[in-house]
């Protein structure tokens, strides 16, 4: 259950003055097998200790006042993995949505899916509908899932609609700008993220939000994600405060 201290209160307690704040966090979830391995347990009770991780990041980026989380959960690469894995994956996932429904109420916060629906299993399909559908007016924190993600995938789907509409007559070639590619990925709508936060001691990107990344700050954590807690969650933020955001400009004091 969440503690009853404010946003405005909570961030204080981290020496983070608002405007320091990143508006939106996006997680690669990474090390749920490689934790369980080092602990002599079976790869699915990592990423069932995993999900207690989600449940901890999402609940503290909503008392810190987050407008949005990404979670990396699923890639499009990761059908690859063994058919016993994938289907208790496809379970835990449908599990989540049921179990976290009414908390997620509670909190007033906001779930989001982006990827492609294929494969995934309709009885996983019908919670996850259920869950989006029942938190859509929700102002708070926006939970965004990414299952079945893959960035290259989210770019190839954005030009084929945009060509689709260039070849109907709707938008002129000349009038493509990157504007409207960001109109029309998975994200459209939802802030760019400020803070990209990997796992696992990982230096990669792994197809994910590769367009949208393109100015986030980047915090790498050797813990796996089961071990991943609100001190971790605090260190990136501290972190990222720190930094100077130039955006290909000198920044501040530079000359």
């Amino acid at each position: 259950m969440m503690s009853r201290s404010s946003p405005a209160s909570t961030r204080e307690l981290l020496d983070v003055p608002p405007e320091k704040m990143p508006r939106h966090i996006a997680v690669i979830m990474d090390g749920n097998g490689r934790w369980a391995r080092q602990q002599g347990l079976p790869r699915i009770e990592g990423h069932r200790r995993g999900v207690a991780s989600v449940r901890r990041t999402t609940e503290e980026c909503a008392r810190l006042g987050i407008e949005q989380l990404t979670l990396y959960c699923l890639s499009s690469e990761n059908w690859k993995r063994p058919p016993a894995e994938l289907e208790f994956l496809m379970h835990l996932l449908q599990q989540y949505m049921i179990e976290e429904r009414a908390t997620i109420m509670q909190q007033n916060i906001q779930v989001a899916v982006i990827g492609r629906r294929e494969g995934i299993p309709q009885e996983a399909l019908r919670e996850i509908d259920k869950t989006v559908e029942l938190s859509r007016e929700n102002s708070g924190l926006r939970l965004c899932l990414a299952i079945n993600y893959g960035a290259r995938a989210e770019l190839a789907d954005a030009v084929r609609r945009i060509a689709r509409e260039v070849r109907s007559g709707q938008l002129a070639p000349d009038d493509v700008t990157e504007t409207t590619l960001d109109t029309h990925l998975y994200t459209a709508g939802m802030p760019e993220p400020d803070l990209l936060i990997r796992t696992a001691g990982e230096m990669r990107l792994s197809n994910f939000l590769l367009w949208q990344i393109s100015y986030a700050e980047i915090w790498v954590s050797d813990l796996c994600w089961p071990e991943f807690d609100e001190a971790q969650l605090h260190s990136a933020i501290r972190s990222f405060a720190a930094r100077d955001r130039r955006y290909g400009g000198l920044g501040e004091g530079r000359y």
